[in-house]
């Protein structure tokens, strides 16, 4: 039998877009991030029963979320409303609805006083922070949230911290949400990664909280950010679990201990999680955006997984060669010398000639490559190679700019990867100057989450 997978592939993007081409956009990167190419398939193409199954698990899950895809932007004309009755709301929300503070104090009770120092004439609805993990974890959570108790406070720790016009170390950095940029948020935890209904759990917990199903938001009134423990190596099950239940976008960074590799730690409520996950819905006063920005161009070289472990994270074999090898020719290198190429010639999975980057982390003795990212078998991964860290984040911030007008914050999910080339290249005050006139909050992180997980990549909630 032949045509189903083409069938369903469009069966679930007009259930779940309805014509709307962002939303169309979206869910095609879904699919390539799970393993399935809509390009790759037409109505003559084999049937295989896992991608079948698969897409049919996908349509039951997303059969229901048309609602606010078909339904119009605010502004836009519907049915046969009065087009002089239908206008943008206003934008009341300004910069001094947002705030940003640091401190590098020694101890944790000298950090806390300093930012409600900074914090003090404003009126905190929700603490957003990030700390070095050279702050011990049960203290710092307990503290913060002491500090501004009647807030919802979260955040994790951190391999390295942002603020405006900062790159910063061994520091403690926050951004507060006031009544007019944040009108509704709900915290939750997933407390055990490993837990099925963890996420669907959350999602109920949400209803309950907004008064209407996950399926049933606008994504362009709710927002999602999501903190995952570093060291898990479960973040591609749950951005994708989370995609599958809900239109509302999720962006996020996967915690960091300042590059010791031994336990990163996630902050809630005045509480302490690992092997963990804080799921945040906020439902903000003001118009959001995202931007994705990585640094690479394509080299133009195909290399397929043709075997791999997905549940490692290993690539066993490229282009039907040992992965080491192929990687090895593909940079024109040897073998032994290939992992000196890994920072600036990563691999990416390309959408409408986008890099959705894969990181590799190390060589090993069988010739293997394990990556810091999933890979699935039959992907079709592309060599990249860096570009201007600096020219390409100022572009990227500047387009969004002019596309909205203004932009008011930002939340920057900067992976530690990125960092560590900005350092080698002397580059951390040119980058902070960057956020230098927004008011900036973010994080080096060991991994990145927008729509899906990946590398090398900031990712950048920007509130506009």
């Amino acid at each position: 039998m032949a045509g189903k997978i083409r069938e369903m592939i469009d069966f679930v993007l007009r259930q779940r877009a309805a014509g709307n081409p962002m939303l169309e956009k979206i869910i095609k990167t879904k699919m390539i991030l799970k393993g399935i190419n809509p390009s790759k398939y037409t109505p003559l193409s084999d049937d295989d029963p896992e991608v079948l199954q698969q897409l049919e698990g996908m349509s039951m899950e997303l059969g229901y979320l048309c609602r606010e895809a078909s339904a119009p932007a605010p502004g836009e004309q519907s049915g046969d409303s009065d087009p002089a009755t239908v206008t943008h709301p206003a934008k009341k929300v300004q910069r001094l609805d947002f705030i940003t503070a640091h401190s590098s104090q020694d101890t944790i009770d000298e950090i806390t006083r300093d930012i409600s120092d900074q914090l003090v004439l404003f009126d905190t609805k929700l603490l957003m922070f990030f700390a070095s993990s050279k702050y011990a974890p049960a203290e710092i959570s307990r503290k913060m949230q002491e500090a501004f108790p009647s807030a919802l406070v979260f955040g994790c720790s951190t391999a390295g911290e942002i603020v405006t016009g900062r790159m910063l170390d061994e520091s403690v950095v926050v951004m507060g949400f006031n009544d007019e940029s944040l009108l509704d948020a709900k915290i939750e935890i997933i407390e055990d990664l490993k837990d099925p209904e963890g996420v669907k759990k959350a999602c109920d917990a949400f209803a309950n909280h907004f008064g209407e199903s996950v399926a049933g938001m606008a994504s362009r009134e709710y927002v999602g950010i999501i903190l995952v423990d570093g060291l898990s190596g479960t973040e591609e099950n749950l951005i994708e679990t989370i995609g599958d239940l809900t239109n509302v976008v999720f962006i996020g960074g996967s915690a960091g201990d300042d590059l010791k590799f031994k336990a990163t730690h996630l902050y809630a409520n005045g509480k302490t999680y690992s092997n963990a996950a804080i799921v945040a819905l906020l439902k903000p006063g003001t118009d959001f955006t995202f931007i994705k920005t990585q640094s690479f161009r394509d080299l133009g070289t195909c290399l397929e997984v043709t075997k791999a472990d997905e549940a490692s994270r290993t690539v066993i074999e490229f282009n039907g060669k040992p992965a080491a090898v192929a990687y090895a020719e593909a940079v024109n290198s040897p073998v032994a010398e290939a992992s000196n190429r890994f920072m600036h010639n990563p691999v990416g999975l390309l959408v409408d000639d986008e890099p959705y980057v894969r990181s590799p982390q190390q060589i090993r003795d069988n010739g293997s490559m394990a990556f810091y990212c999933g890979v699935r078998q039959g992907m079709e991964l592309s060599l990249l190679e860096s570009t201007d860290i600096i020219e390409d984040t100022r572009a990227a911030i500047n387009k969004a700019r002019e596309e909205s007008g203004r932009i008011i914050g930002i939340v920057n999910f900067n992976c530690i990867l990125r960092t560590l080339e900005l350092k080698q290249k002397n580059l951390t005050k040119e980058y902070g100057e960057l956020f230098a006139k927004v008011p900036t909050v973010g994080f080096s992180t060991y991994g990145e989450q927008y729509i899906g997980h990946i590398n090398q990549t900031a990712t950048m909630l920007v509130f506009t």
